[in-house]
């Protein structure tokens, strides 16, 4: 669409001053270029979002598994999430009764896929963490990232996770990603994915739209 004055005027108005300032500073105050590089923005994180969308399908279920073997041989209990062994703490605790709550609304009864998906990218990020690098990561979670052995250590994996896990939020608030290193995020993406199954790693790229719209950025 193109728009005169009067529109970009209207359209900066009901973005918000605050939200477009981002986008002047980058384009040098130049209003109409300040919303093509919003649209931009927009389309680019929708990009990155469906990357990261499944990575997080990918690592969750990768983890699910593992979790599940191991409990399973260790506690008799293939259902890791009642925490048999009392490893997990408050934080975790917490999250695992919502994720049960939600998987049984409408009566529904209970799963462990269903629990598994109703818990959030946030929590399987923080079972990556050092505080369970002796229990969860030594004993069950390595096994989860066959791509890692040998190639890297559980911080490798932490950190990567990390930087993806706030890309993700950043983006689920609707906050300017123009700035940040997207092409270093989606190349993460696919070394995690990697790491897990390089067969779905191939797939997650080919579905990847980040560097076709890399190259179409309005503003160098």
């Amino acid at each position: 669409m193109i728009m005169g004055p009067a529109e970009l005027a209207v359209v900066e108005q009901k973005l918000s001053t605050e939200r477009l300032t981002p986008y002047r500073t980058a384009t040098n105050g130049d209003v109409k270029l300040a919303v093509r590089l919003y649209e931009w923005n927009t389309e680019i994180s929708a990009a990155l979002g469906s990357t990261l969308g499944h990575l997080e399908v990918l690592l969750r279920n990768t983890m699910n598994d593992a979790l599940t073997t191991w409990s399973t041989a260790r506690f008799g209990e293939p259902r890791w999430y009642l925490d048999p062994g009392r490893i997990l703490n408050h934080r975790a605790e917490r999250d695992i009764d919502t994720a049960r709550r939600r998987a049984t609304r409408g009566g529904r009864a209970e799963t462990n896929g269903r629990v598994t998906a109703e818990l959030t990218f946030g929590f399987w990020r923080y079972l990556l963490t050092s505080h369970y690098e002796r229990t969860l990561w030594l004993g069950c979670l390595r096994q989860a990232f066959p791509g890692l052995y040998r190639r890297g250590m559980r911080r490798d994996i932490d950190a990567a996770v990390h930087d993806l896990h706030l890309a993700r939020n950043r983006m689920a608030h609707l906050e300017p990603m123009f700035n940040r290193p997207i092409g270093h995020l989606q190349t993460t993406a696919l070394q995690v994915a990697g790491w897990i199954c390089p067969t779905s790693r191939d797939w997650v790229n080919a579905q990847c739209r980040v560097p076709q719209l890399l190259s179409e950025r309005p503003v160098p």
